[in-house]
């Protein structure tokens, strides 16, 4: 892939696509800290990585540029955005596919929120931390598998894989994406066809 150029281009939920939103898999800043000391550290913000990292893909995997198989307690990423023209007036939603396994995220330095869970999307409104220009995100990935507390699947608690138990999944692994919506919008829906009678049921969330 060349440099530049973003993954997974194509909008993630097609069924809720909407025109103003940008994607923002490409190159971020990464770093590992296996002291779990980033935060004591300092860098939720203005804290420049010593690695790259290719999202939306996971360091373990080749295609991040990363390829780091070893355990990674703790993963931070960085990277920088400019809110596209014309999105005033709306509100602004950070959206994250998946990340293994506890997330927290900042952005221009202010706490946003959490999510626990490494196989589910999640989402918060950051309308009120942007700002004109130039804007930093910053997240950070705690991803414990020899945890018997941490859901882990079949992610190998070993170094290497071994049977049914796969490469362990560390971090950002789906794509990450920003979205602009009205006050007032669809944030959900659920479509249930019913064969038999030939209709559809739709549930929406507002």
């Amino acid at each position: 892939m060349c440099r530049g150029q973003v993954p997974r281009p194509e909008h993630p939920r097609p069924q809720m696509r909407r025109d103003e939103w940008l994607n923002l898999n490409g190159v971020w800043q990464f770093e590992v800290d296996p002291g779990l000391s980033g935060q004591e550290k300092g860098w939720t913000s203005g804290k420049d990585f010593s690695g790259e990292i290719l999202v939306p893909f996971p360091p373990e995997s080749s295609l991040s540029g990363v390829g780091e198989r070893d355990f990674m307690p703790s993963v931070w990423y960085r990277r920088h955005f400019e809110v596209p023209e014309g999105w005033e007036g709306r509100r602004v939603w950070l959206h994250f596919g998946a990340v293994d396994y506890e997330a927290t995220v900042w952005v221009n330095g202010h706490l946003v929120g959490s999510h626990r869970g490494g196989y589910t999307p999640f989402a918060f409104d950051v309308t009120e931390l942007l700002r004109a220009g130039e804007n930093e995100l910053v997240l950070r990935a705690l991803d414990d598998t020899r945890s018997p507390a941490q859901p882990t699947g079949k992610q190998s608690p070993r170094f290497r894989s071994y049977g049914c138990f796969y490469t362990r999944t560390t971090g950002i692994w789906q794509t990450v994406w920003l979205e602009a919506v009205p006050e007032v919008h669809i944030c959900s829906l659920r479509m249930v066809p019913d064969l038999d009678s030939g209709r559809l049921f739709l549930t929406v969330g507002v």
